[in-house]
């Protein structure tokens, strides 16, 4: 079972922030998940809401609204204001040249599910084939439409279905629409739905993962992966031998 740090070691470092991605890289995770978005200027940046209000110390509005110079004036701290130095709103760039010279795996998750940006599959396309990433991504959204526009232009790149809702048969509708994997949230995962999957072909990978009791669940129903906001936790429970 792989573990990806949901939005970097977000619970206990800023979310998105290549500090909470470099503390996940020291946890020894197996991979990182993470949001992107476009600034006014057409720059990728990896934030998980649509607005700056929630994860800035100071900002408000949408991250559309503002070009990334303007961006970069806020700290996202989020909700560990003072405990940290100023962290800024990372670029994917910024990431990919850091990730690039490690092992770890990227789920790409692109936020076009709220607002549309235009041409964000292409430009996050074109970004993954300049740094040769091919073979260490995962794209994934909660508009699969979005998601196979991906797999379209990348075919060789693997591509998870978001669901926030229970749906049935998601092994089936996977792979009709020819992608590799099912990313459920854990309230709505049952181990019939796992095992569904499995004997399609198709992986699970589930979020939000972080209490040990869950892990240890979905450890024992075989999921393929956990996206969780303490990769220190699991990666606990897998020194102990406590899941695989």
């Amino acid at each position: 079972m792989r573990i990806f740090a949901h939005r970097g070691f977000s619970g206990k470092y800023p979310e998105n922030t290549m500090l909470a991605f470099k503390k996940a890289y020291a946890e020894g995770c197996d991979g990182i998940e993470l949001d992107v978005q476009l600034t006014k200027d057409d720059v990728i940046v990896i934030m998980h809401d649509e607005t700056i209000d929630r994860t800035t110390r100071d900002g408000h509005g949408n991250i559309r609204d503002y070009t990334y110079a303007e961006l970069c004036k806020f700290d996202c701290c989020g909700r560990f204001p003072g405990k940290y130095s100023f962290q800024k709103i990372p670029t994917l760039r910024e990431y990919l040249e850091w990730v690039a010279k490690t092992e770890l795996i990227t789920n790409i998750e692109l936020k076009n599910s709220v607002y549309y940006y235009e041409q964000l599959e292409e430009k996050v396309v074109e970004m993954v084939k300049e740094f040769h990433m091919e073979e260490r991504i995962i794209f994934s959204s909660f508009n699969h439409v979005s998601v196979l526009k991906c797999k379209k232009m990348l075919p060789q790149v693997p591509a998870g279905l978001l669901m926030e809702t229970r749906m049935d048969n998601m092994g089936g509708f996977a792979k009709e629409n020819g992608v590799e994997a099912y990313h459920p949230d854990l309230s709505y995962l049952s181990k019939d739905l796992v095992k569904d999957c499995h004997n399609r072909g198709i992986k699970v990978n589930v979020w939000t993962v972080n209490k040990k009791k869950d892990m240890k669940q979905m450890d024992k129903w075989k999921v393929d992966g956990v996206f969780t906001n303490y990769p220190d936790k699991a990666k606990k429970l897998k020194k102990q031998g406590i899941i695989a």
